[in-house]
């Protein structure tokens, strides 16, 4: 009996599918970001009027709000091919030569974390942008000779988290720059319910507006706060993901109202009690708390920074009045500086 009702369930999918399967696959689909989307709906359609490859693409911003997807929607969008790897996976010009002289013409290449391309191998990359070529030197000492290998026509599609780390003639050869922000409560709930319901999962509104208030505005968190937020509702539950439900998996999670987890708090806490509200140095706020400088950098400061908690200065990061503020009603013991009484 029990062998039956497992083969009339319908087979959940590992999470990494899922979020593969949460994914847009074109322009309409995609929720927020709608100057960035707009635009780029206009630069395919001429592309494709002209029957030309789109120019080379170069999007940027925090992790998580979408750069894999677009790429992969530019090539649906232009009924292409689509190719990915990531940046520091190629080592030496060879790598590169090998991805590119395969693709065939018009491929849409995503560089995932270009800015972490050795500098030997970008200097090749500016020749095949341009003109579609590369220059490879095969032999060393008197033999040594060089090979001019043509390239098909390609957009190479560059995301970083990191744009201040490209090197000039690097970001001058694409021809698109588009910035992605973080998304709003109201983009986010969209993407919630559009989500649960590619999931099977049952949500009330209420239910997805918690979520998305406490997502970071961020979709990949929104996602995997939905997933857990489920598990939730399947064991304390009906199954049923209501408001009720979502705030008492959200506070099991240690995520707050402003979408703070647990690392955040500690960053904060850190930079408050151990060093008397900054300035502190990056490197010395990462041994604190025991975490890479680069993530704090690139995925924990961006948010607070933008949400008022955390300030840079020439010296180093402060913490702001409102951290204080919202420790002191998360129920930290802090001291308020005079500066802000």
């Amino acid at each position: 009996m029990a062998e039956r009702r497992r083969l009339l369930q319908p087979e959940r999918l590992p999470e990494d599918e899922q979020e593969v399967q949460l994914r847009p696959q074109r322009f309409s689909e995609f929720v927020g970001q709608r100057t960035v989307v707009q635009n780029l709906q206009v630069f395919v359609a001429a592309a494709r009027q002209r029957g030309e490859a789109l120019d080379h693409v170069l999007l940027t911003g925090p992790p998580g709000l979408g750069k894999t997807t677009l790429a992969s929607i530019i090539a649906r969008e232009m009924a292409v091919g689509f190719r990915s790897v990531a940046g520091p996976i190629l080592e030496r010009p060879g790598d590169l030569a090998g991805l590119l002289t395969t693709v065939p013409e018009g491929t849409v290449v995503l560089v995932d974390e270009i800015h972490r391309l050795p500098a030997t191998v970008e200097e090749y990359l500016y020749a095949a942008m341009e003109d579609f070529r590369l220059d490879i030197v095969v032999d060393t000492g008197p033999a040594a000779r060089s090979v001019q290998l043509r390239l098909p026509r390609f957009t190479l599609v560059g995301a970083t988290t990191r744009q201040g780390l490209l090197s000039a003639p690097l970001r001058s050869r694409f021809g698109i720059i588009a910035r992605l922000d973080y998304y709003s409560p109201e983009d986010l709930r969209m993407i919630v319910r559009r989500s649960a319901q590619i999931l099977g999962i049952p949500v009330e509104d209420d239910g997805a507006w918690e979520i998305a208030r406490r997502a970071r505005g961020t979709p990949r968190i929104a996602n995997r706060l939905l997933r857990r937020t489920r598990d939730f509702a399947q064991v304390k539950g009906d199954g049923v993901i209501t408001a009720e439900i979502a705030r008492t998996a959200l506070e099991a999670l240690e995520v707050d109202e402003f979408g703070l987890d647990e690392m955040d708090k500690r960053i904060l806490l850190t930079i408050i009690e151990k060093f008397g509200g900054g300035p502190v140095g990056l490197n010395t706020i990462s041994v604190a708390v025991g975490e890479e400088p680069d993530t704090i950098e690139e995925v924990y400061e961006p948010f607070l920074i933008q949400q008022g908690f955390l300030r840079r200065t020439p010296r180093g990061r402060e913490a702001t009045e409102l951290a204080y503020r919202h420790l002191r009603a998360q129920g930290a013991t802090v001291v308020q500086p005079r500066l802000f009484e």
